[in-house]
């Protein structure tokens, strides 16, 4: 019945994916950001997909089940957080930009310099995220259809790379709906089972009103505070969401899907929480490290598991959909160079029927590098949660400031956003390697052994760092201010202004 109900859920994702794949009609333009005429529910629901992903759900319930609320909450309110500040400060200015992909913002405000430093950012933090969604999927064909771990991953990867390459953002937002719509239904239905059948109860110490958890070090608050930080800012200059913006039809719309999304977030994720703090007491104290497999595996009835499963699946199918899209669209036209217009850069290259595309064949192209390395680091370091919130904190540390400091300080150029990202970045990953523990896991991707650094400092580096990043900025700005004035406005698509110069590309 398990294998049934995953099964058919995979088919139904890609049988819609594939059928809409037809809308793409052989443009980038349509294929990356579904020609600009996503209406609200769309944008919405792949937002809320892109929040919803199998790390805000398996790495929600292992957290919060092993340390509190805060620290399982913490991932889907800080999903939230992103999607509430991206509405009121960046949705409908982004929209009305017309880019393609983030790192085009950064090439029309800083420079190509700063494109690229950008892209390459943005690139390894998403084979990060991917990788974290594809442990999920790795995990639940291993510990339920005694699949092996790596052929589960392998499979997901198949499954999602098959109809993303073929409808792109199209296949993206029809499959999201369908996936939220699984997802939002077994929710509700595992959480009413819980609370009928055992009640919601709450381990002493561990919930929403034990504030310890925000507020003392022992209680685990500098790593609560990190990853709320991480996601509620650094997902600001996520690929994906930021796709989903450009491709709403209009700036209000974005705007409008931005809260939505954010809200839906909250109504899956919270759910989680709870029936993870309960999970102590139906399973006991020592339930594995995916105690909401054991939950199911062990308490549930059949049908709920079945249910369950399935949305667990659709959400690491729908997030991995999108950071393919996004990071492939990223290192064909922004680190490679190639527009939409035939530029020679890959004669007689042709694939999928992209005809004389040159962005769509090679955006395709490109997905098949970013898989490899995500399933690589997917066998490598088997965590959910975690990868989910290190990848944010790359992004915090070095894209976050230049980000947002660059919308309303136009004093800052090339040279404070280089700054930053090199600083930010860079203070980050030694922090990281000196570091134990990430988010209290331990450490085992990047770690030099020390007795300076104690499990105690974790969490720390994120604020650590961001500030770095920001003070960085700030003094090189103010050493070395921008020297051109930006020549068009945000509205006006990059594409149309190939030979102006942004803010601070002459520094």
């Amino acid at each position: 019945m398990i294998l049934l109900g995953v099964g058919l859920s995979i088919l139904i994702v890609l049988a819609i994916g594939l059928a809409v794949s037809r809308k793409v009609e052989g443009d980038s333009g349509r294929y990356l950001v579904a020609g600009r005429t996503l209406g609200l529910p769309l944008v919405a629901a792949g937002l809320m997909a892109q929040a919803v992903d199998s790390n805000a759900t398996l790495g929600n319930t292992d957290l919060a089940y092993g340390f509190g609320f805060w620290a399982g909450a913490s991932l889907p309110i800080g999903l939230a957080l992103c999607l509430v500040l991206t509405g009121i400060f960046f949705a409908k200015p982004m929209n009305a930009a017309k880019l393609l992909t983030l790192p085009d913002w950064y090439a029309r405000r800083y420079g190509r310099q700063v494109e690229v430093s950008s892209s390459v950012l943005m690139v390894v933090a998403y084979v990060v995220l991917l990788a974290g969604n594809l442990v999920a999927g790795g995990f639940l064909f291993e510990h339920f259809l005694g699949i092996d771990y790596s052929i589960g991953v392998l499979l997901i990867v198949a499954v999602v790379l098959t109809y993303t390459v073929a409808g792109g953002m199209f296949a993206d937002a029809y499959t999201a709906a369908a996936q939220m719509a699984i997802t939002v239904v077994a929710t509700a239905a595992l959480f009413a089972w819980v609370a009928l059948t055992h009640g919601i109860s709450v381990p002493e110490g561990m919930g929403a009103f034990d504030f310890e958890q925000l507020t003392s070090t022992a209680g685990g608050a500098p790593i609560n505070w990190a990853t709320l930080i991480a996601l509620g800012v650094g997902d600001i200059v996520a690929i994906d969401f930021m796709q989903r913006i450009f491709a709403a039809k209009s700036p209000q719309v974005a705007r409008r899907a931005c809260f939505l999304g954010a809200a839906g977030t909250l109504l899956i994720g919270i759910p989680f929480t709870y029936v993870a703090l309960s999970a102590v007491d139906i399973v006991g104290a020592d339930g594995g490290e995916a105690v909401l497999f054991t939950l199911l595996e062990d308490h549930a009835p059949t049908g709920l598991a079945m249910a369950v499963l399935a949305a667990i699946v659709a959400a690491s199918c729908s997030t991995a959909n999108g950071a393919i899209l996004g990071t492939g669209a990223v290192v064909a036209r922004n680190i490679a160079g190639i527009r939409d217009t035939d530029n020679g850069r890959l004669p007689g290259l042709k694939i999928f029927g992209a005809g004389k595309d040159p962005l769509l064949r090679a955006s395709r192209w490109a997905m098949f590098p970013i898989v490899i390395l995500s399933v690589v680091m997917a066998v490598r370091v088997p965590q959910t949660g975690i990868l989910l919130t290190l990848a944010f904190d790359l992004m915090l540390a070095g894209l976050a400031v230049p980000f947002i400091v660059g919308h309303y300080w136009r004093r800052g150029g090339a040279v404070a956003a280089l700054a930053a990202i090199a600083v930010g970045t860079g203070v980050r990953l030694v922090l990281f390697a000196v570091t134990p523990t990430i988010y209290g896991a331990p450490n085992d991707l990047l770690y030099f052994a020390n007795d300076v650094v104690t499990p105690a400092f974790d969490g720390w580096p994120t604020f650590i760092a961001v500030a770095s990043g920001l003070a960085a900025y700030a003094v090189a700005a103010l050493v070395r201010p921008a020297r051109a004035a930006l020549t068009a406005p945000a509205s006006v698509p990059i594409q149309a202004q190939p030979e102006k110069v942004p803010v601070g590309a002459e520094d």
